[in-house]
Parts: structure tokens; C-alpha cells; sequence
């Protein structure tokens, strides 16, 4: 594989759209800025909205699913909102399309049948799910209200890249309404450690928790708080958003609800999110120039085992001997790939596996059989060694368990060496165009600070940890006070 497409260190951004493709993880539509994604990328989503929706109902979040479209004028009711993603919004006008009577089989727009109001294809879905609230809630008992949906959303991006920003994407998004301020503000905090618990748990991936400054907050959000992983190139990518909407779309629609002693109040609000942009964050935080390399949690097909055979009695052998440990391991609840084609070679079925990243990869033919001995290779580190049969299916779940840790090990490692300290501007830059990754520095807490840092370096601030510890400095731009470091980086 490696000569086929460019090393991370060569092109970085070339090697993970190649990898993408070549890994059939899904590939670019005809329809301009969308993708398909194909069965294998399709597999690794349905294993990540397992574990989420898991996670979701154990604390007490059902599923719902709302409209595609939204009128105009209720996508318009919360200003903020509605102006924040205003560029990214696509709008269907007619409902109708009529042959062309200047070329026949061709069809236009009828102009007659143009839509008495507009409807904006989703971006998010706070308007239509905060106006449907405003049916369902009247009193207390009717709260909290803990939704969630999994869909799709359009957002016309101007450039995009497989998973990570495409113009139709997949994504659960929750919104919930509460009687009280410190409830809806709970709520916010749980989901984004939830969230960090699945990035981090099922993932392997190491995450900050933060609050997101004003100028990167959700618009209409009165806090944002997020989760930014590091990526192997340095760069950092947002891996989820949890919003505390305070009582903003709330009183955009009307939601009241009588309180305990009949005093009418508006709801308080959240809503949180994460997209398939989480596979492109696995693939750019763990693989290398072999392929994929997947987490056993996430991997759609945990073992991999190649017969090394020469005719049908040989292979007929091995099948007999793997078939008890095939049948143990998928008791136990892992998927296993037998791969017995005879159309190619052992070292092309190697190549092909590792590019797809399946964790343990098992060998065997005649010669193991009289010795009673099978070849195992891990995808995390290449190593391979030979055990004995005998007790071979006890022995892979911990072998799964010990990659599981040592991806998120090695990513900690990855992440904390490239997490540095600035106190000058100059320190800061070099910082960002050498060794890359978080920077952390001081920051007076202004827009117009953080929008000229963004304007000369492209860096943006990541987040303000939620560990934070209070530090008085001066801004590393501005040289105005400073209460506490923020961390900053380029991001994807």
C-alpha cells in the first residue's frame, strides 16, 4: 500500500483521503460535496451508534425523529441561530418539477407550483424541534424532556473531505428542556462526559474537556462545551459539542410551562451532538502507512484467520482444526472473517487485512498443525508470534483488551508530547509551524484578540480546559492581563 499512495509524512491530507478510498470506507457521489459510505465505513458507524444509543438510554434519553424540512420563518425565530449557519443553508422553492416543451425528456421547474414559504433542508434541528416542544410541554410534569435523534443533516460546505466536512452528513443530535437552570446545566455537563467516555472507551482516543470561547460558542448557545482530540498531524479536531441553551429558543417559541406553584416560566434548554466525522477522527488518530488500524471495540471484524493451504485436503484441515475456536470466539461475541479464496496468496489476504485494520490477524497451515501451533500478529504494534492451538481462543479477548489500551496509551503519549507551553507570541508561532499540536498559552478573553491570533496564524482556541487552574499571566498577543492559559491549535 505503501507505494501506492503518499507516507503521512510525505502528504498527510493526501494519504488519508487515499486511505479512505482504498480502505472501502467510503468514496465521493456524483452529488457535489456528498459521500457514500461504503459497507465497511457503514459497519464502524453502526458500531459507534450502538454504543452511544446504549449510553443515551441509560440515562434516560428516548429516540425521536423530526422533519428534514424547516419553514423559513421558524428557522428564522432564533436570530443567532438562524445567522450562524444562514451560508450553509440549502433551500427548496418549488415542489414540483414538468417536462420542457422546448426539449423533450428533459424537466424544469414548474414556476407554478412555487412553495407559498420556503423550507431550509436542516443544518440542525433546534427550530423544528424547539416549535414541537411548544405542544408537549405545559406544566412541570411534562419535564425534562430527554430526546434524541439520529438523522441526517445539510450544511453546503464550499470544501470538503470524506467524513470530516461533507454537505450531507449522519449525526445523533439530543435536545432536551428542563424546568430549572442547574438541571439543564447538568444535563449539558453529563452528555459531554459522556461523550469523552466513548471517544476515550470505545475510540482510544484521548480527549480535552472544555468550554469553547464566545467567538467558537453554538450560535444561540449561552455555553458551549466541547470535546478536541489531537490528530497525528498535529492538528486538533472537535470530537463533540454539548450546548446549554439557557432560555433562548425557549423564548424564541414560546415554551412555558407552569411551575409547582402555577407561576408560568420558560423551559431551559441543551442540545449536543456528534457526526461521522468521528471516523474520520479514529482513522487520523491511529493508522499508519500500512492501512488502518482499528480499535477492537469499534472494529467491525475483531480476527482475521488465513488458512495457508496448496489443495482442498490441506485446507480441509485447517478448517477442522479453527473451526472449534471460530465457534468459542463468536460465543464470546466477536466477529471473525475465515478467509479461505482460493483466487489469491497468503501475503496478498495479509495486506488486505491490515489495510482494513482488523485487530488480530491468526495464520495456520500444515506445518502448524503437526506442531499445534498458530501464527498470531496484532495490527497495533505488527508484532507477530507463534502460540500453541491449544487454548488459543482464551487467549485472544486479552490480546483484544491489550490493544484496546494501548492504542489510547500511545495516542496519551502522542498528545501529551505535543501539548506545550507559550509565554510570548513569537514562542507561540514557532511553536504551531514546528512541532505543532496544542499550544498553551495566555489570552486576554477578547474577540478581537482571538480573531487577530486566527487572522495571522490560522490557530484557533480550542477550548478553555475545564481543568483549567486560574494563572495570572498577560496575553501572549495583546500583553493585557490574563486569568488562566487556553489551549490553541490549527484544526480540522
Amino acid at each position: 500500500m505503501g507505494k501506492e499512495i503518499p507516507t503521512r509524512s510525505e502528504d498527510y491530507s493526501l494519504w488519508y483521503n487515499e486511505l479512505v478510498k482504498k480502505a472501502d470506507l467510503a468514496e465521493h457521489s456524483d452529488v457535489r460535496g456528498c459521500m457514500v459510505i461504503k459497507p465497511y465505513g457503514y459497519a464502524i458507524w453502526e458500531k459507534m451508534q450502538q454504543a452511544l444509543d446504549t449510553m443515551f438510554k441509560n440515562t434516560g434519553h428516548v429516540n425521536a425523529y423530526f422533519p428534514l424540512f424547516v419553514p423559513k420563518s421558524m428557522f428564522e425565530a432564533e436570530e443567532k441561530n438562524a445567522e450562524g449557519f444562514a451560508k450553509e443553508c440549502a433551500i427548496v422553492t418549488h415542489y414540483r418539477l414538468k417536462s420542457d416543451p422546448h426539449n423533450m425528456g428533459k424537466l424544469i421547474v414548474d414556476p407554478d407550483a412555487r412553495l407559498e414559504e420556503e423550507l431550509v433542508v436542516r443544518p440542525t434541528s433546534e427550530a423544528i424541534i424547539w416549535n414541537t416542544y411548544k405542544k408537549w410541554i405545559q406544566s412541570y410534569r411534562d419535564l425534562p424532556l430527554l430526546i434524541n435523534q439520529w438523522a441526517n443533516v445539510v450544511r453546503w460546505e464550499m470544501r470538503t473531505r470524506l467524513f470530516l466536512r461533507t454537505s450531507e452528513f449522519l449525526w445523533q443530535e439530543g435536545h432536551t428542556a428542563h424546568a430549572t437552570q442547574e438541571e439543564a446545566v447538568r444535563e449539558t455537563e453529563q452528555m459531554l462526559d459522556i461523550y469523552a467516555e466513548f471517544v476515550e472507551r470505545f475510540m482510544g482516543v484521548p480527549v480535552v474537556k472544555g468550554r469553547k470561547s464566545e467567538g467558537e460558542r453554538f450560535p444561540g448557545a449561552v455555553e458551549t462545551y466541547c470535546i478536541e482530540a489531537m490528530m497525528q498531524d498535529g492538528k486538533s479536531l472537535q470530537a463533540g459539542t454539548s450546548h446549554f441553551l439557557g432560555q433562548n429558543f425557549a423564548q424564541a417559541f414560546d415554551v412555558k410551562f407552569a411551575n409547582k406553584d402555577g407561576t408560568l416560566d420558560y423551559v431551559w434548554g441543551t442540545s449536543w451532538g456528534v457526526s461521522t466525522r468521528l471516523i474520520g477522527a479514529l482513522i487520523m488518530a491511529h493508522s499508519d502507512d500500512d492501512g488502518l488500524v482499528l480499535p477492537p471495540k469499534l472494529a467491525p471484524i475483531h480476527i482475521v484467520i488465513i488458512p495457508i493451504f496448496r489443495n482442498g485436503e490441506e485446507l480441509k484441515k485447517v478448517s477442522e482444526a479453527v473451526d472449534p475456536i471460530m465457534k468459542s470466539l463468536r460465543a464470546q461475541g466477536y466477529a471473525i472473517r475465515f478467509d479461505d479464496r482460493d483466487t489469491q496468496k497468503p501475503g496478498f489476504k495479509f495486506a488486505e487485512w491490515e489495510l482494513k485494520g482488523v485487530p488480530v490477524r491468526l495464520a495456520i497451515g500444515p506445518r502448524d498443525l503437526d506442531k499445534a501451533t498458530i501464527e498470531v500478529a496484532r495490527r497495533d504494534t505488527k508484532a507477530k508470534e507463534t502460540r500453541p492451538l491449544a487454548g488459543i481462543a482464551d487467549e485472544i479477548p486479552k490480546l483484544l483488551d491489550d490493544i484496546q489500551k494501548n492504542m489510547f496509551e500511545k495516542a496519551l503519549k502522542f498528545r501529551e508530547n505535543l501539548t506545550t507551553e507559550a509565554n510570548s507570541f513569537d514562542e507561540f508561532k514557532s511553536i504551531l509551524d514546528g512541532k505543532t499540536g496544542f499550544v498553551s498559552a495566555h489570552w486576554d478573553g477578547t474577540i478581537e484578540t482571538e480573531i487577530a491570533i486566527k487572522d495571522e496564524t490560522k490557530a484557533t482556541i480550542r477550548c478553555i480546559p475545564l481543568d483549567s487552574k486560574k494563572e495570572k499571566g498577560v496575553c501572549i498577543y495583546s500583553g493585557r492581563p490574563s486569568e488562566q492559559r487556553v489551549l490553541f491549535a490549527r484544526a480540522y
